[in-house]
């Protein structure tokens, strides 16, 4: 093989493994689950107590209420829509009880919602300020219940809206007791609303994850 040759084939080689990093980051950034796996986003779900099947619904349902809210109320109200193994949360403002009720209306029909929480205040659309601080709030939730021995942090979904916490999940009442504990101790937080199934101890077993033989 001729120098030129070499080189030409380090130079394909190069271009080869570029392509092949390029297209894995391409894959992490916008596969949101992986079905029967344990990635959803960047995040891993193993533990998640909903089916593959049921955390796929809950996508479909979001992305279905936030095109609904997008057309019906646009800018006039700020309504975000969380879904967690059928139940759907509704936070955020609206300009009065009219339009509240409307909202929930809009989205109680969408396919497979087994019931709409409504928690929309009737008051002015937050700041982007207020949404980042809740942002904020959000994780340092998060990170405490992950930091507790006690509670499984991937059985919780947790939103925040206003300083309000709200927890999501197929939980024990032990572990609904504790996670609200923890996340009421977490500075900035004005309210915790459990948004939760409970579940018993034997219905708790049954929802592990098992690991494959």
């Amino acid at each position: 093989m001729s120098k030129n040759q070499a080189a030409s084939g380090r130079i394909r080689l190069g271009a080869l493994l570029l392509a092949a990093a390029g297209l894995a980051s391409t894959l992490s950034a916008c596969a949101p689950l992986l079905i029967g796996g344990a990635i959803a986003g960047s995040a891993m779900v193993a533990s998640d107590r909903r089916t593959a099947g049921t955390q796929l619904e809950d996508q479909i349902i979001e992305t279905k209420a936030a095109n609904r809210l997008r057309e019906s109320v646009g800018d006039r109200a700020h309504v975000n829509a969380t879904s967690y193994n059928r139940v759907l949360l509704l936070t955020g403002e609206a300009r009065n009880e009219m339009e509240r009720q409307a909202i929930e209306r809009t989205v109680a029909s969408i396919d497979n919602v087994k019931t709409v929480v409504n928690e929309i205040a009737v008051a002015g659309n937050s700041s982007l300020t207020s949404r980042s601080n809740d942002a904020l709030l959000a994780g340092k939730v998060k990170a405490t219940l992950a930091n507790d021995g006690n509670v499984s942090a991937a059985a919780f979904k947790v939103v925040a809206e206003r300083g309000i916490i709200y927890l999501m999940g197929r939980v024990t009442e032990r572990e609904a007791q504790r996670a609200a504990l923890l996340a009421s101790a977490v500075p900035g937080v004005q309210r915790v609303v459990r948004v939760v199934e409970i579940v018993s101890d034997s219905e708790l077993m049954s929802l592990q994850p098992r690991s494959a033989s």
